[in-house]
């Protein structure tokens, strides 16, 4: 029998974001601007395209300007509504959503994060969609809804998006086992998964790539699992966990032309940037022109 539609994610929001300082010093990175939007703008719409109803953000000291952004009530806006089509941005979308929000008092890691998100998914399959990262799938079927698709047919209790990294990256991300071969056309099947590993040890060089889905098992593995690095709850030790116990696990991987934005280093960010504004469709043309 098929699962039912996954219709809730949670977004984790409550890192620092110490390697983008000093422009992190007093607002959240994830609102720092891609192109016309905030980062997490460009997630939540993501999630939007994809069918998801109910978004839980998960915040942390010094992101009240996320739950403020996605707040039409604000009396400054009100005033600016007809003057030209930038609110209509913000509202199309990200704001035709019910978004929740729950605060991560203490930096305990992503695992922490995902499980305060445990009342609100209420035994429900949920999506997780890093609130750092953005990803660009331009074509139909969109990943995300291949993600969702993989996981409804399938018993695994988690589905993983992936992407090949270049070997000596291997140290920065979850890195999978796979059972077999991995290719963009059809989920594939792991066997472990290990967190930042070297590159001798590292079992392949497709990485964890921001994207999961998890059925509510996931929980009762986060709450087993013991702080790791940095005194830290990992997601991909629970994720490890379940898979040594003999639960199946599957991962999905992009397709050519698809693409991870990382914004967590300025490097990525500013990739980031210049990819999005050479698409945006009034300024694309002309900042092309000006960069060649």
């Amino acid at each position: 029998m098929e699962r039912r539609p996954v219709r809730k994610a949670v977004i984790p929001a409550a890192g620092l974001g110490s390697r983008l300082l000093p422009c992190t010093k007093s607002q959240p990175k994830e609102m720092l601007a891609v192109g016309r939007l905030p980062t997490i703008q460009h997630v939540v719409e993501e999630l939007v395209a994809a069918d998801v109803q109910n978004i839980c953000i998960v915040t942390g000291w010094q992101k009240r300007a996320i739950e403020d952004h996605f707040d039409l009530s604000h009396g400054g806006l009100k005033l600016l509504k007809g003057e030209d089509g930038n609110l209509g941005v913000l509202a199309n979308g990200a704001l035709n959503r019910k978004l929740f929000y729950i605060r991560q008092a203490e930096q305990k890691g992503l695992g922490d994060a995902v499980l305060h998100g445990e009342q609100f998914t209420n035994d429900e399959a949920f999506m997780v969609a890093l609130g750092d990262t953005i990803l660009w799938s331009p074509d139909e079927p969109r990943l995300l809804d291949r993600l969702i698709t993989a996981h409804q047919q399938s018993t695994c209790f988690a589905t993983i998006v992936v992407e090949p990294v270049r070997p000596e990256d291997v140290v920065k991300y979850g890195i999978v086992a796979p059972a077999g071969e991995i290719t963009p056309d059809a989920p594939a099947p792991i066997v472990d998964i290990v967190e930042k590993p070297s590159v001798a040890e590292a079992p392949s060089r497709y990485a964890v790539a921001s994207r999961y889905i998890f059925e509510p098992i996931i929980f009762e593995a986060l709450q087993r699992t013991p702080p790791g690095r940095g005194g830290e709850i990992q997601l991909t030790d629970a994720i490890r966990m379940l898979i040594h116990e003999g639960h199946a696990c599957q991962v999905v991987a992009l397709r050519p032309g698809e693409q991870r934005y990382d914004i967590g280093n300025f490097g990525s960010y500013f990739r980031a940037f210049i990819d999005m504004a050479l698409r945006d469709q009034t300024e694309g043309d002309s900042l092309r022109s000006y960069l060649r």
